[in-house]
């Protein structure tokens, strides 16, 4: 009875080679992060902005299309962005209390 107690295999032992690497997710793996376009409307702060996105809504009840904005503070690390530039963001990890986004490129600079 001790005999067959003792020639059971172990779930380590059956399990794959320690030698096995891991490998991170990737971006794909992990999904698509969000993105929106917007307009820079305040540069005052260091290495933030805060971003302007605009989109159309159709009205549940008039079934007309109503502008409605969100303001997002995002991190800047683009030298010359100014205000008024339109720029793409996209969502990351939390960096500040309000940040959650980081300006990812400059899609058409302000008219002066």
């Amino acid at each position: 009875m001790d005999e067959a107690i003792n020639n059971v295999e172990s779930p380590a032992e059956t399990s794959a080679p320690a030698t096995e690497t891991t490998t991170k997710p990737t971006a794909q793996a992990r999904g698509q992060r969000a993105e929106k376009i917007g307009i820079i409307t305040s540069d005052k702060m260091t290495k933030t902005v805060v971003v302007r996105v605009d989109r159309l809504v159709k009205h549940p009840i008039y079934k007309r299309y109503v502008r409605k904005r969100s303001k997002f503070m995002a991190h800047n690390e683009i030298e010359g962005v100014s205000i008024g530039d339109q720029v793409r963001i996209v969502e990351t990890r939390p960096l500040s209390a309000r940040k959650r986004w980081r300006v990812v490129e400059v899609l058409r600079k302000a008219s002066k």
